[in-house]
C-alpha cells in the first residue's frame, strides 16, 4: 500500500480506516489506531469465480460486474482492482458496500441493513425490505433536526457494561429521484449514487454525529394491508424479534461461507434481549408518509423519553 498521509485516515462503523482511495467519510483522529487498510493493487486471484462472492486463498473475493474485484482479507485489509472503465463513484459504492460488509463479518461485527437517526442522544434503527421506506424515514427526520447515524448499514456492538451501541456509518443519506422530489430537495443538487440508476446521495453536513449511541430501539418498517393495519406499531418478542434481525442483517447471506452464522445468531439473540423491536404497519405512498412518520416520531419520542 502507498503511504497515507494524515488526511488519509477516516472514521466508519467505530473503525479507523487508513487508504490510498480517497473516501467521502470524516478524518479520523491522526494518531487513532489503524483497524482496516484499503489499497489499489491486482488482486492476485486465479480463475473465474463468477460475479459476488467467494472464498479464496487469502480471504473472500467480491467481483463486480463492470467494476472490478475486491479481496478482503480478514477483517484488516481490501485491496481493490477497478475496470479500467469503472467510474469512482461505482468503485466507493461497492467498496463501502459488499465489500465491507464482507469485511465488518470477518471482524464478528453485527452490521444491520438498516439507517438510523438520533433523537435526544439515542439511536432509533429502522429496518425493512428494498423500497420499505428507510432512507426516506431517516431524510424526514433528518430535516426536524434529528441527526441522521448511519445510512443501509447500521453496525450495533455492545459497550462495556453491555449497553447496545449503534455506530455511525457514512455520512449520507441515498434517495429515490421522488424521495428527493418529495422531501423539497433538487435532482440536480446531488450526484448519482450509481451510474445510469436514479438514486442520489444526499450528503450530511460536516460535525454530524461520529460518537456511538445507545440504541433505543429497531423499528421493521412494513405495509399495511389494505390500511387495515395502518398505524399500528406492535412491539415483537422472542423467535419474531430475532428473525427481524436476522433476516435484516446487512450481506447476510455470506455469513454461511465463513462459518459465522453460530455466533451471528448469538449477537441476534443478545440484541433482541435488550433492545425493544417493533414492527411499523404504515400505508404505502407519499400522501400518508408525513402522518405515518410522525406517529413514528411520537413513539420514538416517549421511548427516548421513558429511558432517561
Amino acid at each position: 500500500m502507498t503511504a497515507v498521509s494524515h488526511d488519509s485516515l477516516y472514521a466508519l462503523f467505530g473503525l479507523t480506516i487508513a487508504s490510498d482511495i480517497e473516501l467521502p467519510l470524516p478524518a479520523a483522529a491522526p494518531d487513532a489506531a489503524i483497524d482496516v487498510t484499503v489499497a489499489h493493487g491486482p488482486v492476485a486471484v486465479e480463475g473465474d469465480h463468477g460475479w459476488g462472492y467467494a472464498e479464496v486463498p487469502g480471504g473472500t473475493l467480491l467481483s463486480v460486474e463492470t467494476v472490478g474485484r475486491f479481496l478482503i482479507c480478514g477483517g484488516r485489509r481490501i485491496l481493490v482492482e477497478p475496470l479500467a472503465a469503472a467510474s469512482e463513484r461505482n468503485i466507493r459504492l461497492f467498496l463501502l458496500g459488499s465489500a465491507f460488509g464482507a469485511l465488518l463479518h470477518q471482524r464478528g461485527l453485527m452490521p444491520l441493513h438498516a439507517n438510523a437517526v438520533v433523537i435526544d442522544g439515542r439511536a432509533f434503527a429502522f429496518c425493512g425490505h428494498s423500497g420499505a421506506g428507510k432512507s426516506t424515514m431517516a431524510a424526514w427526520f433528518h430535516d426536524r433536526g434529528h441527526p441522521i447515524l448511519s445510512d443501509d448499514v447500521c453496525v450495533i456492538g455492545f459497550a462495556a457494561e453491555g449497553t447496545a451501541l449503534a455506530y455511525p456509518g457514512i455520512p449520507r443519506v441515498r434517495l429515490w429521484r421522488q424521495a428527493l422530489e418529495e422531501t423539497g430537495r433538487l435532482v440536480d443538487d446531488y450526484e448519482r449514487s450509481f451510474d445510469a440508476v436514479d438514486k442520489y446521495d444526499v450528503p450530511i453536513p460536516a460535525g454530524s454525529r461520529t460518537e456511538p449511541a445507545p440504541l433505543a430501539a429497531v423499528y421493521l418498517l412494513a405495509k399495511a394491508e389494505d390500511g387495515a393495519q395502518a398505524g399500528t406499531i406492535d412491539r415483537l418478542t422472542g423467535i419474531a424479534a430475532v428473525e427481524t434481525l436476522v433476516s435484516n442483517t446487512y450481506r447476510g447471506a455470506y455469513l454461511a461461507s465463513i462459518g459465522g452464522t453460530g455466533p451471528h445468531l448469538a449477537a441476534c439473540v443478545r440484541i433482541a434481549k435488550s433492545v425493544p423491536i417493533f414492527r411499523a404497519a404504515r400505508l404505502w405512498g407519499f400522501d400518508a408518509f408525513g402522518a405515518e412518520a410522525e406517529r413514528l416520531d411520537a413513539h420514538a419520542r416517549s421511548l427516548a423519553q421513558g429511558a432517561r
